[in-house]
């Protein structure tokens, strides 16, 4: 579904990306994993095309989308969930969902049953939503432009622990119906029970891909690259 390769990007004369390489097959929960400043928010803003390669492929479903606009890459059938969540905070909870519905199989009443919280609240205005119910607004945003993949950018950081239980509940269970998902996250031991493949990045460079079994085989790569 997704293939990239060789993917180089700079915020001006700062090159961030060398090599960045990774792949994601149709019904795959992958993972995306480095320390901090490696390049892993970078990776996304480029495969999302809110920044330019400055070399490299990406191809989504066949198509070379690496220097197509955002709105053209989310029409395709990226969803993302943006680190921050950045969601309309002077729009209410329904009208964020609204605002960038697409398709038929996700519905404001299919979202309303995944966060029941959202139901409750869909009259409140987005900013005075508490930190997990925004996380739980952006993913329903995402989720009803119906995305073939669905990119979640840090969705548990920062937030209380019974509310990042129940995202990692709704991810599990996005995964179980065959939603295509690409994750980066900092909890290991929640990435290594959901993800098929995990691919570590170090200084804008893929320095590993791996199953959860061979991850776990090779203590050291966890220390090394993640500090864990």
């Amino acid at each position: 579904m997704l293939e990239i390769a060789g993917l180089q990007a700079a915020y001006g004369h700062s090159q961030v990306l060398h090599d960045i390489s990774l792949a994601i097959a149709p019904g795959q929960l992958v993972t995306l994993m480095g320390r901090n400043g490696m390049g892993k928010t970078t990776t996304i803003r480029t495969l999302m095309g809110l920044l330019p390669p400055r070399a490299g492929t990406i191809r989504f479903a066949g198509q070379d989308i690496a220097r197509r606009s955002p709105e053209r890459i989310a029409r395709l059938g990226i969803g993302l969930v943006p680190e921050g969540r950045l969601i309309f905070p002077a729009l209410t909870v329904r009208e964020n969902l609204i605002a960038t519905s697409r398709g038929t199989f996700w519905t404001l009443d299919r979202v309303y049953a995944l966060f029941p919280r959202l139901a409750e609240r869909h009259a409140q205005m987005g900013g005075t939503l508490s930190g997990g119910e925004q996380q739980m607004l952006a993913i329903g945003r995402a989720l009803m432009t119906n995305p073939r993949l669905l990119v979640l950018d840090e969705a548990t950081e920062g937030l209380a622990p019974l509310i990042r239980a129940e995202i990692w509940r709704c991810i599990e269970r996005l995964k179980a119906e065959g939603q295509s998902i690409l994750v980066v996250d900092k909890n290991l031991a929640h990435l290594k029970r959901l993800g098929d493949r995990h691919f570590i990045i170090e200084k804008g460079r893929t320095v590993w891909q791996g199953s959860s079994a061979e991850l776990d085989a090779a203590p050291d790569l966890a220390h090394r690259y993640l500090g864990v």
